[in-house]
């Protein structure tokens, strides 16, 4: 709609109920109704409090108000499917959705169908769908597997995807692109709304949706971001933040609800336990994140809407645009790692569109700093940044073309056609869809002989079909592309019954569940060892079935799980935004003095190099020889680089001892000087050719990559009738079948898979390439005689060995940092 255009007429009853708000529909959502109108998919960008979920449903609401009043027929039939990246979002937007519904007297039934979801109204909703039915990309994968899914869906008009730059760019998205376009073959008119608030490449998002017109809502106010520049010493180096626990306290007595958020699970942990020693005031405070019981959680998010908290530390399980109450404030704890991403969170403050939302980002050491402002400016300048990946997964298709076996059956050359039609399978050759199909037949070339992997078979019907039931529900209990780590049940009881032998008897019948913890984590405990889960310290007395049973505890310094997801990598956007504020001279004022005269002093002592260059640093200390570069290209690119860079030093001869990578920097130490060395020739490129083929194939993090391939693409099942596999058995499974398939069909498709993943994932060699071809003839070199002030924060990762998640002591820590300051500043030390 333009400007000047003689506005939409909503139908009287919509007029009506929003001039009873004291409102009048907004450009945005009259542009939504329009376009359902002439049947277009439409991708609404639009800022928080503007409206957007509201405008996604609108022309549903009209559509069904509509033929409520017109039609005769009494038949239920599902008109509108909600997808949400988060189950809490859709129990959300259920809840507000219910408002203009009630407040209209619409005849419209409104459901949600979750995880949580008990299986007695799945049952019930697929006899007798509801006229909305809010969801998420699993439960859809789910339906597409089951019998008469197409007569479930043949009615449908509409598909809304909710915070869609979340999803599309993920292996989600590719499982959720393939539901899709088997919907579409189903309700050929469906139309497709995707909403967000934060879109860096809308023509991506249209592209994914199949083509779609992009509706942008005006308005919206500056966030209010500040940085806390903190009076007390900021670290060198870690991510606690515990240095700024008091000042982060003074901030939440001032706000009515303030959500803090962090990276990861375990720091969550640790931020919770802290402010609650500095809890004076006896604030009511809460934790959230994705380990947690659901019950719990569920507590956390009614007391929030109720209003009876006043902070929430949370990771990224409350990020997306749930309106949990009146909060005011955000605090971002650490470097948010993308701009996206902090004006997502700081979207969770101030649902209002024309006020501004209120945030302050806390860096827990000097780097981060640097990194906070680059996200800040970039916030500012409504600079977003966002994935760039686009082809999707092998392992996923595998899965899709499962499911759809599972269901009504298919047939290979239209289930082809609909796979290239969407963005991510676009680039799919037959050849290709015909390996993954074999796949799922036979296990391929190296593994047909064994029954357990021949899943689908084609019936008299020329359609491929589950090969049995067991087959069929193996699948239905694996859907999904979130692979979680092998989790155990944390049950804390009063006191622990044992029997001759010492071991713990019926710990089933009885004790509270807190939630799921890695058991990789347990593993590393023995009986009488205190670890933070779920906000308390508890003391682990032992496994029994799949319960880590636990006593409450008084230790003072207990030890963090560790989480193998949640940790964010920097996105290129931001890398090159520090990069840049660091050379800029004239910006350093606008940084802590002690961040500044810590730049100011590395200017004096080494080099601080252009943007578009890479400084590599080498210096002796200690009897041993470093080379330390700083990329500012993520800790996943960073460790790839220093595995293969270690491979070819020793090559050369030059005995390196090890390698360690930071978000910012790599240092790897040996026992050769390496001033002398040909850094263009070091850095080259071809590192990614014979290099890094030989280093995959004997790598363990290519194992690990491999095993979540497999699992998604349901040749290993963790989860099968009547029995679980351990994450040992799981591990044990595809370490086997990786070895196997190496040795006999090293062109698997399924090896293939696992390599494009390295490419995107945990080791993120993509990102080397272009990391490499950025600094190709772009190389400062500084041989120093002694280590340099930026040198410091890397340096201090070395030899941190962790022990059951928990660094050194402080102790030990607090004289290595001692002894690095003293090397690289003398008497200057900046900040103290």
């Amino acid at each position: 709609m333009t400007d000047g255009a003689p506005r939409i007429l909503l139908p009287d009853q919509f007029e009506d109920w929003f001039a009873s708000r004291g409102w009048q529909p907004r450009a945005h959502q009259l542009a939504l109704v329009d376009a359902a109108t002439r049947e277009e998919s439409s991708l609404l960008i639009a800022p928080t409090g503007a409206g957007k979920t509201l405008a996604g449903f609108l022309p549903s609401l009209i559509d069904l108000a509509k033929q409520k009043r017109q039609s005769n027929d009494t038949r239920p039939r599902l008109h509108t499917l909600y997808i949400s990246p988060l189950k809490a979002l859709a129990v959300d937007v259920h809840r507000n959705l219910n408002t203009p519904v009630e407040e209209m007297g619409l005849d419209i039934r409104i459901e949600t169908r979750t995880g949580d979801t008990p299986q007695s109204r799945r049952q019930r909703q697929r006899a007798n769908p509801p006229d909305i039915l809010l969801t998420t990309p699993e439960q859809l994968a789910l339906f597409i597997a089951s019998d008469r899914a197409s007569e479930f869906f043949e009615d449908l008009k509409c598909v809304i995807i909710d915070e869609i730059h979340a999803i599309a760019p993920t292996k989600r998205g590719d499982l959720l692109a393939l539901g899709l376009a088997t919907l579409k073959s189903w309700a050929p008119n469906l139309r497709l709304t995707g909403l967000s608030a934060t879109v860096a490449a809308p023509d991506k998002l249209t592209h994914w949706l199949g083509g779609a017109t992009t509706i942008t809502a005006a308005g919206g106010a500056d966030a209010n971001i500040d940085l806390l520049i903190s009076k007390e010493r900021i670290p060198w180096s870690g991510h606690s933040g515990r240095f700024a626990i008091g000042e982060v306290y003074e901030e939440i007595k001032k706000a009515r609800l303030a959500l803090v958020f962090v990276n990861t699970r375990s720091q969550a942990e640790l931020l919770f336990q802290e402010l609650w020693q500095a809890n004076d005031d006896s604030l009511p405070i809460a934790l959230h994140h994705g380990s947690l019981d659901v019950e719990q959680r569920r507590k956390v998010e009614a007391a929030m809407a109720k209003g009876i908290l006043r902070a929430v530390v949370c990771t990224s399980t409350l990020d997306l645009g749930i309106d949990w109450g009146d909060v005011d404030l955000v605090i971002q704890m650490g470097a948010p790692k993308g701009s996206s991403r902090l004006i997502q969170r700081i979207g969770r403050a101030n649902h209002r569109l024309d006020e501004p939302s209120r945030a302050l980002l806390v860096p827990t050491n000097r780097f981060e700093v640097l990194e906070c402002r680059a996200a800040k400016e970039a916030a500012d300048d409504r600079a977003l940044d966002g994935s760039d990946r686009v082809k999707g997964g092998l392992d996923v298709l595998a899965q899709h073309v499962m499911g759809r076996a599972c269901g009504e059956g298919f047939d290979m050359a239209r289930l082809y056609e609909e796979i290239i039609s969407v963005a991510p399978y676009a680039h799919i050759d037959w050849e290709t869809f015909e390996r993954v199909v074999d796949l799922v037949a036979t296990g391929g070339y190296a593994l047909r002989s064994y029954d357990r992997f021949k899943r689908i078979v084609k019936r008299k019907d020329g359609l491929w079909h589950a090969r049995t039931p067991r087959d069929a529900q193996g699948h239905r209990l694996n859907v999904g592309t979130i692979i979680e780590a092998a989790m155990l049940k944390v049950k804390v009881l009063s006191r622990i019954k044992r029997d001759g032998q010492g071991r713990i008897t019926s710990p089933a019948y009885g004790g509270k569940v807190l939630g799921e913890i890695e058991e990789g984590f347990i593993e590393s405990l023995t009986p009488g060892d205190t670890f933070l889960f779920g906000g308390e310290v508890l003391a682990f007395e032992g496994i029994a079935e799949t319960n880590v049973i636990t006593t409450r505890s008084n230790d003072p310094e207990p030890a963090i799980p560790y989480y193998a997801g949640g940790k964010f990598p920097l996105s290129t956007f931001l890398a090159d935004r520090v990069r840049k504020l660091l050379h800029n001279e004239a910006g350093w004022k606008h940084l802590p003095e002690q961040v500044a005269e810590w730049i100011r002093i590395q200017k004096l002592r080494s080099v601080i190099p252009p943007a578009d260059k890479m400084l590599v640093e080498t210096f002796p200390r200690a009897g041993r020889h470093y080379l330390v570069c700083y990329p500012f290209d993520g800790r996943l690119a960073h460790q790839t680089l220093g595995m293969l860079l270690t491979r070819r030093l020793e090559r050369w001869g030059y005995r390196p001892l090890g390698f360690v990578g930071s978000e910012y920097a790599m240092a790897i130490w040996g026992l050769e000087p390496m001033g002398g060395l040909d850094m263009a020739k070091l850095f080259h490129q071809d590192m990614l050719g014979d290099d890094l083929e030989e280093w995959l194939d004997e790598s363990f993090m290519m194992k690990r990559t491999f095993k979540q391939c497999a699992q998604i693409a349901g040749l290993i099942l963790r989860h099968q009738p009547g029995t679980e596999k351990t994450g040992r058995q799981v591990t044990f499974s595809t370490d086997l079948i990786y070895d196997v398939l190496r040795s006999h069909e090293p062109d698997h498709i399924l090896l293939q898979a696992a390599r494009e993943e390295a490419g995107e994932g945990q080791l993120d060699i993509r990102r080397l390439g272009q990391l490499l071809e950025r600094v190709k003839g772009h190389i400062v070199h500084a041989d120093l005689e002694r280590i340099s002030p930026f040198a410091v924060p890397v340096m201090l990762e070395v030899g941190r060995e962790p022990v059951a998640g928990v660094s050194a002591s402080e102790a030990i820590l607090a004289e290595a940092e001692e002894d690095l300051l003293m090397e690289a500043f003398g008497d200057d030390v900046p900040g103290g």
